[in-house]
């Protein structure tokens, strides 16, 4: 599986496209500027693989504000976990609150349901429930490429925050440790926001949430 970094929008949130067997699927689209979401399609296009779906790891604005971009270009299924729609539902007043205007999706995405060995064409990999930073948070494992997709879950030496709607450090805390600490140590961890890392050093590291 080949995989595809955009940091993006204003934020700095990172989008990422996984590419295997001619097929790609985008996880958290946060495009903002117009030639963000160009570098990607151009990218996409010198690939030649098929864009089947895109994956959120949760609908805070910063991870879904480029889906529409995608939308108008590609008719795709979008995943998300039904846990807590309020964000999804309530995207547009998400977006006013930092001075954009959206009239929202208009769908209510495909059920990302904790569960193991979820697949989306050839693409496989655990869904792993992880709130704290949000109530709809999910964080991807593909186990056979040690690696972990885990939104604004964990970050390098720091922690998704918890002053949000419904965010809870102790929940996230339990998240991250029964989640994600849980991991081999050489699993690879890509964030939302910033550099990789991986579990081992997190466990050993992260001071805001110990191994």
């Amino acid at each position: 599986m080949e995989i595809k970094q955009y940091t993006v929008g204003p934020f700095a949130e990172n989008t990422y496209l996984l590419l295997k067997n001619q097929k790609a699927i985008l996880i958290d689209p946060g495009f903002f500027d117009p030639r963000e979401f160009a570098a990607f399609k151009n990218e996409l296009e010198e690939s030649g693989a098929e864009l089947i779906a895109v994956v959120l790891t949760h609908a805070h604005i910063d991870h879904i504000m480029g889906l529409d971009k995608v939308l108008k270009e590609f008719e795709l299924p979008v995943y998300l976990n039904h846990s807590d729609l309020y964000l999804w539902e309530n995207y547009p007043d998400q977006a006013l609150r930092f001075g954009f205007r959206t009239s929202g999706f208009g769908f209510t995405p495909d059920e990302l349901p904790e569960q193991n060995a979820f697949s989306i064409g050839p693409f496989t990999f655990d869904v792993l429930f992880t709130p704290g930073h949000s109530p709809d948070h999910v964080s991807l494992y593909f186990s056979d490429e040690k690696l972990v997709i885990a939104g604004d879950t964990l970050f390098r030496e720091s922690i998704g925050r918890t002053d949000l709607y419904k965010g809870d450090f102790d929940l996230l805390a339990i998240s991250i440790r029964e989640k994600l600490y849980s991991l081999p140590d050489d699993t690879k961890v890509l964030p939302g926001h910033g550099p990789s890392t991986t579990v081992g050093f997190e466990k050993a590291n992260n001071n805001f949430v110990k191994g």
